[in-house]
């Protein structure tokens, strides 16, 4: 992207508190993952460091598993415009009885928009110390319950909230869709 996605604009608030607060709509604890040395604004959530630097998803979704109370938690990275509490309502209900409910799409398990058990932490740290980064390997070794695009449908029929902004050109695609091209 070029500079802070979780900073970007998006309509009256950043990319940061728009996740923020559609996950904040669902659960009332929110905890936000950074690396050591990244600033997050205060009084979004509780914050949780990544000790392992910069080294993936991974490490960040074992930081925030690690500080958060709730037996599991929604993860989600903070450039999702279009993320709905729908569907994180509707990934918590289905994780129910699993260490982690991730959805398929595309043929893309969809690890950074997915639930996962506070007992799925021992394994991710393993799975650091060995330097198997890809959050699917933690997926892979646990009780997972892959989420079909069917069963999103309901609440996300375009299954918009897969879409991010890792591009200039994707975040700017994201505000025309939303009607807020600059």
């Amino acid at each position: 992207m070029g500079r802070d996605k979780a900073s970007l604009p998006f309509g009256g608030e950043t990319m940061l508190e728009r996740v923020v607060r559609v996950v904040s709509a669902v659960t009332p604890e929110v905890v936000l993952a950074a690396r050591e040395d990244q600033e997050v604004r205060g009084g979004l959530g509780a914050v949780a460091r990544d000790r392992d630097g910069e080294i993936g998803p991974l490490a960040g979704i074992a930081a925030g598993l690690r500080a958060v109370r709730s037996e599991r938690a929604f993860v989600s990275g903070c450039d999702a415009p279009f993320l709905s509490a729908g569907v994180v309502r509707r990934l918590l209900d289905l994780a129910r009885g699993f260490d982690a409910a991730v959805p398929l799409v595309d043929g893309f398990h969809m690890t950074a928009c997915a639930v996962y058990a506070k007992s799925c932490v021992p394994a991710a740290e393993r799975l650091l110390a060995a330097r198997r980064l890809r959050p699917l390997y933690l997926v892979e070794s646990m009780r997972a319950r892959i989420v079909a695009p069917e069963e999103l449908e309901d609440v996300d029929p375009e299954l918009r909230c897969f879409r991010t902004c890792n591009t200039p050109e994707e975040y700017e695609a994201a505000l025309r869709e939303a009607g807020l091209a600059r």
